[in-house]
C-alpha cells in the first residue's frame, strides 16, 4: 500500500521539471491545461519520459467539453491509449460517459484492454456521473486503479463529504485521487478531516511573456485570455505540498 501520492498535472517540459524538483511523485501529462487538459503531443511525452525520473500518466482527451464521444473520437482515444502505452507511459487517464450520465462500460472496458499492464485513472468525467457510488463500483469491476475527483463539486473542499464517503467505500481498492483546487493548505486539511492520501494538483503560477513587442488587442483564443501570460507549475508550491504530505502520511515516494 502506498503512503500517498502527490501527482502534479503539467502541460510543458518546464512545468514537468519544476514539479520534479518540487517533489512530485507522479506526473499527469496533458496539453491545454487552461481548458482542463487535452491529449499531449507524443514528442513532449518522449522528452519528459526520457529525461525525468518519475512515473508519467498521460491524459487522453481529444477535445474540450463533455465526455460523450462520437465513434470517430473514440477510435482516436483508443488508438492514443494503445500508442502511449507502447511508448512507455506508466498509465493513462481516460473517461467515457453514456447519454444518461453513467460510465460507458463497453468503451471503458475496451480502453482498459488497450492500456495493457499500465495503470488506468478515471478522470473527472466521474464528477459528471449521475451516481458516483455506482460509478465507483463499476470502475472497480473494470479494473481501474484510480479515480480523479473533486467530490462532484467545482472545488474539492466543497466536495469533501462525498470524497470521505468514496475513500471509505473504496477501501483503497481504487485510489481516490483528490483534485480541483488542491493547494498545500487543502492537503493539510483533507489529510486530517477525511483521511485523503492521494492528491492531484497543478500548482500553477502565471509568468509574464518575454515578448517586448506586444499587440494586446489581438486575441488568438478565448476572449479575455492574454497571449502574454504563460501558466507554469510553481516549484515552491509543490515543495510545500510534498513537505505536508511527508508529515501527514509518512515519507511518500
Amino acid at each position: 500500500m502506498l503512503n500517498g501520492v502527490l501527482e502534479v498535472c503539467v502541460d510543458s517540459y518546464e512545468s514537468a521539471e519544476a514539479a520534479v524538483r518540487g517533489g512530485a511523485t507522479r506526473l499527469e501529462l496533458c496539453s491545454n491545461l487552461v481548458i482542463g487538459g487535452t491529449t499531449p503531443g507524443m514528442h513532449l511525452f518522449q522528452k519528459i519520459k526520457t529525461n525525468l525520473p518519475i512515473p508519467v500518466n498521460v491524459l487522453i482527451r481529444p477535445r474540450f467539453g463533455d465526455f460523450l464521444y462520437t465513434d470517430s473520437e473514440f477510435q482516436i482515444i483508443s488508438e492514443d491509449v494503445k500508442a502511449f502505452h507502447q511508448m512507455g507511459a506508466d498509465g493513462v487517464v481516460v473517461g467515457c460517459l453514456d447519454p444518461e450520465g453513467d460510465l460507458d462500460m463497453e468503451r471503458m472496458m475496451i480502453l482498459r484492454e488497450m492500456a495493457g499492464d499500465g495503470t488506468m485513472t478515471l478522470h473527472r468525467a466521474f464528477d459528471l456521473c449521475r451516481d458516483p457510488h455506482q460509478a465507483l463500483r463499476e470502475a472497480e469491476r473494470i479494473g481501474i486503479d484510480t479515480i480523479l475527483t473533486s467530490g462532484q463539486k467545482n472545488h474539492c473542499m466543497d466536495g469533501r463529504n462525498l470524497l470521505k464517503e468514496l475513500i471509505r467505500e473504496s477501501a483503497d481498492r481504487v485510489h481516490i485521487l483528490v483534485g480541483s483546487g488542491v493547494t498545500p493548505e487543502v492537503i493539510n486539511c483533507l489529510t486530517d478531516e477525511i483521511g485523503a492520501r492521494y492528491f492531484h494538483m497543478s500548482g500553477k503560477k502565471i509568468i509574464d511573456s518575454g515578448m517586448k513587442y506586444r499587440k494586446e488587442q489581438v486575441n488568438m483564443g478565448m476572449p479575455g485570455m492574454s497571449e502574454y501570460e504563460i501558466y507554469r507549475t510553481d516549484e515552491e508550491q509543490v515543495r510545500r505540498a510534498r513537505k505536508i504530505m511527508n508529515q501527514k502520511c509518512g515519507e511518500i515516494r
